[in-house]
């Protein structure tokens, strides 16, 4: 999803219109030309299981803060990567729960990313009062450059004291910057479309039910399954209870996006880390003992650890049946 920003002088014309293409605002009326017409506008495109945007937001809350009166107009774009997150509740509860205040325009039909020829998540897009993509960053990072954009572009518009210093944000919770040092474990998808490294000695047949065993040792960033599950193009789906999923990782933090089958009903599990219970590296979604509840489709984690950061084995056994798991993500 990285990569490094470009400047870039490219008229955006009334491209910044296709904001009227979105399925439903959140947080905001429908913001129109005339609405951001004179203003520099921020446009953040996200999906809300991103770490990596989870990482940046605290960034953007705060800048929309600071420049809300200084002509600055933060839109986050959400555009979704998982098919539950083209569900409006899902979204909407998304934006509540990760405390999302400045306006939203729900892009599920992908028409806003394609009106900007968009890629990636996330992607953050700098427009000018005159309506002209000034800068663009892809990915987490440059946060005093992007700033400084904004600083730059506010004080064209004509706009006064406008302040010059950079904002020190320190995210928390699942938005707590990534230990880059120790980080060695890829994003991993579940699913059969994307999915690598897999290592249980039964083959993924594409959704049709399938009995996993764990192999005898796992390399690391290896993965494999245990007990009845159907491998879906996006997600694996464990049928009967009791299911297990293994990964060997290296990172501070470890978390796993899934839901229940029908997003609604809850089902209970358990975290093993090297064999038992995570104790003090426990993540938010799970207490001491390693135990912890899936419901609501999104990013849970799992694992926080403290130093001295190893390889470990991670194991989450599902006790109850019907969860649907789609990626591992690492910080």
């Amino acid at each position: 999803m990285i990569r490094p920003a470009l400047d870039i002088q490219a008229p955006i014309g009334n491209e910044y219109v296709s904001f009227g293409k979105a399925t439903s605002w959140l947080n905001s009326k429908p913001l129109t030309s005339s609405d951001l017409k004179g203003k520099v506008i921020l446009v953040s495109f996200w999906t809300y299981t991103c770490i990596n945007w989870l990482r940046v937001e605290p960034n953007l809350a705060a800048w929309a803060e600071k420049y809300k009166d200084k002509g600055l107009v933060v839109v986050g774009v959400h555009t979704p990567e998982f098919e539950f997150e083209k569900d409006l509740q899902n979204v909407q509860r998304a934006t509540v729960d990760l405390q999302v205040t400045y306006p939203v325009a729900v892009d599920s039909e992908y028409k806003i990313w394609n009106a900007f020829n968009n890629r990636y998540w996330p992607a953050i897009y700098f427009i000018d009062a005159k309506g002209q993509i000034r800068h663009h960053q892809f990915g987490e990072g440059n946060y005093d450059r992007s700033e400084k954009v904004i600083q730059t572009l506010l004080e064209e518009a004509g706009h006064e004291d406008i302040p010059s210093d950079s904002t020190a944000v320190e995210g928390q919770g699942v938005k707590a910057a990534a230990d880059w040092d120790e980080l060695r474990s890829p994003e991993t998808y579940l699913g059969y479309g994307r999915t690598q490294n897999f290592a249980s000695p039964e083959k993924i047949n594409r959704a049709a039910l399938t009995a996993f065993s764990f192999p005898t040792n796992l390399q690391l960033n290896q993965w494999a399954l245990r007990g009845d599950w159907k491998v879906t193009e996006s997600a694996a789906v464990m049928q009967m209870p009791n299911g297990r999923v293994a990964y060997r990782f290296h990172a501070r933090d470890l978390h796993l996006v899934m839901g229940s089958a029908d997003g609604n009903s809850s089902g209970r599990f358990r975290v093993l880390i090297d064999g038992n219970p995570p104790g003090a590296s426990h993540g938010i979604d799970v207490d001491a003992d390693g135990f912890g509840t899936v419901s609501f489709p999104r990013m849970y984690q799992l694992i926080r650890q403290s130093d001295p950061i190893t390889d470990r084995r991670f194991e989450i056994e599902f006790l109850d049946s019907s969860v649907q798991i789609y990626a591992f993500t690492f910080g």
